[in-house]
């Protein structure tokens, strides 16, 4: 059977140029077709790097929908609808909403693709396709697939050495998805054996863990940190904050080449944290956290979300000033987005705050609620506002580290990627997404 996967065309946020479309393939497609391909031939298509092509001839299609996306998946769906060609929707938004969907689709997949693509294809094979497959059973960690790495096209991405360890995540604060029913209760490690196998076949030291919680499980962790130490990497991940009552597997982690961490800090306001029942950030150990991660040479992406309740106008300035004070190197910022699904979005629909249903804007990069402490125009512009400072050329001159060897890094994505993005993307253009990617790497991590 001939199995079209497509990613539909993303939103753009106001800091975005086209690396951002451009960092890495989705896994998840990637995912999918490992499991079939062998038996099928299976084609994926971006539509953030190439147009679709609706004329191709194929036997089913499936679609992978984040929130912001669905409006276009709907309109994806219809155009082979009309063809009588069969269309799956899977991903983050159908898994979390799958009620308010199956209207656009003619099949659901829900959950896991490991535990729904073989049923979904059998089916279709026999001519008796359902309109719902759901994961009936726990998944194991050796039932996790490894992504078809050998199927990406390497020259439309900046890196393709992405890796999964985990799926889930064991916290459930209330504006995520794992607030949601469908994913309270997923969360599985991989074998360290898989993970390693997978770090082999895409054969560079320099490696991207995209986890949503590199330490969901601190032994699972050490042990895999440990294992991969003698490989000589260097890697990136993200964790929760927590990881300060973790200095023993920090220093685990900086031996086996962390070179930085995302971290969800999300507010410096500990009424907004509780609010939103993020009970592993501890903000008066947020400082300590800051300066035991930078005390071994590892970097920080931290993560901020506006418009919590209890955020006001002065969060902006607060949040600038203890970015720069910390020298935190990388920051995304957020406006709070009630996602469908979410603990946020039941509790906004039910008080009537939500005043846009418009889930193309659903990228946290505009304001669909009401704000508690500040107007929805005054959210907007200190959103935009404290994008620009924390990148402008002054405060990236002081927000440089004080480890040397992390200088080239921090420099390039700061200037090359996040200030002057516009003009690398030309370059990308010219020479190829992976070259440039390559020189990163290179100037980076001296591999």
């Amino acid at each position: 059977m001939i199995i079209k996967l497509i990613q539909p065309k993303m939103i753009m946020r106001p800091m975005d140029t086209q690396l951002k479309t451009r960092m890495s393939p989705s896994l998840g497609l990637l995912t999918i077709a490992n499991l079939l391909h062998d038996e099928h031939t299976v084609i994926i298509e971006n539509e953030n790097i190439e147009d679709i092509d609706f004329i191709e001839v194929v036997d089913i299609v499936g679609i992978t929908v984040t929130v912001d996306v669905m409006v276009r998946a709907a309109e994806i769906a219809n155009i082979y609808k009309s063809k009588g060609i069969p269309v799956v929707a899977g991903g983050i938004h159908i898994t979390a909403f799958s009620k308010d969907v199956k209207q656009y689709f003619d099949v659901l997949s829900i959950g896991l693709a490991e535990k729904t693509w073989p049923d979904i294809i059998r089916d279709l094979q026999v001519g008796k396709l359902k309109d719902t497959y759901s994961c009936s059973s726990e998944i194991k960690g050796d039932e996790i697939v490894s992504p078809g790495y050998h199927l990406i096209d390497k020259k439309k991405y900046l890196f393709c050495n992405v890796i999964s360890t985990s799926r889930g995540c064991p916290f459930q604060c209330d504006f995520c998805y794992n607030s949601s029913e469908a994913y309270k209760k997923l969360y599985i490690n991989r074998p360290v054996i898989d993970v390693i196998a997978d770090i082999k076949t895409i054969g560079k030291r320099h490696v991207m863990f995209i986890d949503d919680n590199f330490i969901g499980n601190p032994q699972w962790t050490l042990e895999f940190v440990r294992a991969i130490r003698p490989m000589r990497l260097k890697w990136n991940a993200a964790v929760s904050a927590n990881i300060i009552d973790m200095l023993d597997l920090l220093d685990e982690m900086a031996l086996s080449g962390c070179e930085s961490l995302f971290i969800g800090f999300e507010s410096l306001n500990e009424n907004a944290i509780k609010n939103v029942h993020k009970g592993q950030n501890n903000i008066k150990k947020y400082e300590t956290l800051v300066a035991e991660i930078h005390k071994r040479g590892i970097m920080i992406n931290a993560s901020f979300v506006f418009g919590l309740d209890n955020d006001d106008v002065t969060t902006f300035q607060t949040t600038l000033d203890w970015i720069v004070k910390n020298k935190i190197e990388t920051v995304t910022s957020h406006i709070l987005t009630p996602y469908p699904g979410t603990i946020v979005y039941e509790e906004f629909v039910k008080n009537g705050r939500i005043i846009d249903f418009d889930f193309s804007k659903y990228n946290t990069a505009n304001v669909v609620f009401s704000p508690q402490n500040m107007t929805t125009e005054e959210l907007y512009k200190g959103y935009l506002w404290i994008y620009r400072q924390v990148y402008s050329i002054k405060n990236i001159w002081k927000r440089r580290p004080k480890t040397h060897k992390q200088r080239v890094p921090y420099f390039l994505f700061n200037l090359v990627y996040r200030k002057f993005g516009k003009a690398t993307d030309k370059l990308c253009k010219l020479i190829t997404y992976e070259r440039v990617g390559k020189i990163a790497e290179k100037f980076s991590y001296h591999i």
